[in-house]
């Protein structure tokens, strides 16, 4: 990640200016919305973290003090994320998976006027927010082609993580023996290797990226 501030910090305090929300009152003028970073040329402002933790399109901020900044640098990297799947071009989600998404994070509120009242609390139009979990499905496909089709581990590797993990494998106190959780070792480890490369993959991206937290 690379922090500047030279001239093209002036750029981005410009920015941020222009994204700015004044809202004047008898009180006074208070800011709603400001810019949080710059991501390749793109703001990512308050109100954008907001509406991806409402919606679920990040993972929960838990066990921080600072979920602001935890939300932020999901978000930071998320959109990392989808510039490098949009040089690639996955293969286009179906418009009934993305329905059927649209439809469980609707599901997440306790009623149409609630769910409607959130998309207009944090700025978002349903349209703009199909679009995006059109590109978490893309990002998804992405992550699978690259990282999780290819690996296939061996009978040896499998009996070593049984092996290392028998007590994850127990029932009723008693550990089963490896052919009959064999699939679950399989998937549980296919899992962790994914995850790990996914997690180096992305750290990469963020000491490539052309990335400007904005002070707070």
């Amino acid at each position: 990640m690379r922090v500047r501030l030279t001239r093209r910090g002036w750029r981005i305090a410009l920015l941020v200016a222009m994204f700015c929300i004044i809202e004047g009152s008898a009180i006074g003028a208070q800011i709603i919305d400001r810019v949080l970073a710059v991501v390749d040329g793109e703001p990512i402002t308050l109100s954008d973290v907001t509406a991806a933790a409402r919606f679920g399109l990040i993972p929960e901020a838990a066990g921080t003090d600072d979920r602001t900044q935890a939300q932020l640098n999901a978000l930071i990297e998320r959109q990392l994320q989808l510039v490098e799947v949009n040089r690639y071009v996955p293969p286009e989600p179906a418009a009934a998976d993305i329905d059927a998404k649209v439809a469980e994070i609707r599901a997440r509120f306790a009623t149409l006027v609630a769910f409607d009242a959130a998309l207009v609390e944090t700025g978002l139009t349903a349209a703009q927010l199909r679009a995006r979990v059109r590109d978490t499905f893309r990002i998804d496909s992405y992550l699978h082609q690259r990282f999780g089709a290819a690996y296939q581990p061996g009978e040896d590797e499998l009996l070593r993580y049984y092996r290392a993990h028998e007590a994850d494998f127990a029932q009723a106190g008693s550990v089963r023996p490896f052919e009959a959780v064999r699939e679950q070792v399989r998937q549980r480890l296919v899992k962790e290797r994914t995850e790990s490369l996914v997690r180096d993959w992305i750290a990469g991206l963020r000491r490539r990226g052309d990335v400007t937290v904005l002070p707070k």
